[in-house]
């Protein structure tokens, strides 16, 4: 019983937290966060494909080289 117990005493401390402890944001907060995330996605997006296209170059004009 203590295991079942012990599960009920988390479940209280968690509910506890999340309701008086947590510092939710705002809708203009999560708004201007969402908006941070998308950039910051987008420019690692071009960062990777412009990689990706360096890559393909040198790999096209190595084995156009060689056979």
């Amino acid at each position: 019983m203590n295991f079942f117990r012990k599960i009920a005493n988390y479940t209280k401390e968690s509910y506890n937290e999340l309701v008086h402890k947590v510092s939710w944001p705002t809708q203009q907060e999560l708004a201007s966060s969402t908006i941070v995330v998308m950039t910051a996605s987008f420019i690692m997006a071009v960062v990777v494909f412009g990689i990706d296209f360096v890559f393909e170059s040198m790999v096209k004009v190595f084995y156009s080289k060689i056979f």
